[in-house]
């Protein structure tokens, strides 16, 4: 069964992660996807390429309009294909999965991915607004809405969004390569040039307004004040000493010489490995955020804030608390630290306990390849 995935940009982000990680898995001798990129190959173009998986490129730029040339394109890509299951992938490849199954020939079940959450269309670039209320109304024409928060299905629900085809499917963790490892922390800690007992807790997201960097530097610069010790690593896309806002908001807080910028990074499994407490400090949109699964994976104790459904992939195993609230987060690093080395050893490999038992990669492949069988069925 030939499936096509739509997709806005292929960057090192969680939801771009998350689609490379079910096609890595997803069955080969029962599946053939293929996938289609309106914009270009991004990070993971080629790893997808390297799974013997096709990807097709249309050349739209970043924040355009799709121009004739790149509807043409994928109507051509389309009916060159002849999918038996077209699977939209975040807001912008939803529309885009769609409107090309118009095209392909035959009625072709679509199914739909939504990341994210929606606390206020305020906050959503105008574009994408616009797309979330579209959507709401096509989304009675598709076979399923795949969500991956319940958080996020009750918001969009809320906005009209059909709630007869929503399902939840959680992101997941690649358990076999994000694992505990000290060398890693050694490793670390010898390129950021710090002693081998650094205290390191770090934040590894894009940077974007609803990852709240901010937040967590304020945060940073508060339990810098009764532990002076305490080093902070960030690391994600635009997280270098270049953004001048991200720069200026460090130096304002006096912490340059705590704050340490990685940037996008290869090895996020050793990253994530090195740290002693790992954050989200997002103020809205996330859904079930892949950098939490990915450090509790690690053995990593989290603390989140109450964003999508953070709270529910934590558990008992870490700390969750209110967006846009420093001390708050400051204070609950302060009881991870307070707890011990012993202590959070103990809740990390209760956090690997639980991310293995309820989103192995595994079991979340099966979700998505049984909702597929079920919807060509239909």
């Amino acid at each position: 069964m030939k499936i096509v995935y739509t997709i806005v940009g292929l960057t090192t982000g969680g939801a771009e992660i998350m689609l490379y990680r079910i096609l890595s898995k997803i069955n080969r001798e029962r599946f053939i996807p293929h996938v289609v990129c309106l914009m270009d190959r991004g990070t993971l173009g080629d790893r997808i390429e390297a799974l013997g998986i096709p990807v097709y490129t249309l050349g739209m730029k970043a924040g355009g309009v799709p121009t004739l040339n790149v509807i043409g394109k994928l109507v051509n890509i389309i009916r060159e294909i002849k999918p038996d299951l077209i699977q939209g992938w975040m807001y912008h490849g939803n529309l885009a999965a769609q409107f090309v199954s118009l095209f392909a020939g035959k009625k072709v079940p679509v199914c739909w991915n939504i990341q994210g959450t929606v606390y206020s269309l305020n906050l959503e670039k105008k574009m994408t607004a616009a797309i979330i209320k579209i959507s709401a109304y096509l989304s009675q024409f598709t076979s399923q809405v795949i969500h991956v928060s319940q958080v996020g299905k009750n918001q969009h629900e809320a906005l009209g969004y059909d709630k007869n085809n929503g399902c939840v499917i959680y992101n997941t963790v690649d358990t076999s390569l994000f694992v505990p490892s000290e060398t890693a922390r050694a490793e670390i800690r010898s390129e950021l040039g710090l002693p081998e007992n650094s205290f390191l807790i770090g934040l590894v997201c894009r940077y974007h307004p609803m990852k709240d960097h901010a937040n967590f530097l304020q945060a940073a610069a508060l339990l810098l004040k009764e532990y002076p010790d305490l080093h902070f690593m960030l690391a994600g896309t635009g997280v270098v000493k270049e953004n001048e806002t991200l720069a200026r908001t460090i130096e304002q807080l006096g912490i340059s010489d705590r704050a340490h910028l990685l940037g996008e990074r290869s090895d996020m499994p050793r990253v994530t490995a090195a740290l002693d407490i790992a954050s989200s400090a997002s103020a809205y949109g996330e859904g079930c955020p892949l950098i939490v699964g990915e450090a509790m994976s690690c053995g990593v104790p989290c603390t989140v804030t109450d964003v999508g459904d953070s709270k529910g992939l934590v558990g008992n195993t870490g700390w969750v608390v209110p967006p846009k609230n420093p001390e708050a987060l400051a204070n609950a690093w302060k009881e991870s630290i307070e707890l011990g080395a012993e202590g959070r050893e103990k809740l990390g490999k209760a956090a690997r306990s639980r991310i293995i038992e309820c989103f192995s990669l595994d079991s979340i492949v099966a979700e998505y390849e049984k909702l597929y069988e079920t919807a060509m069925a239909k």
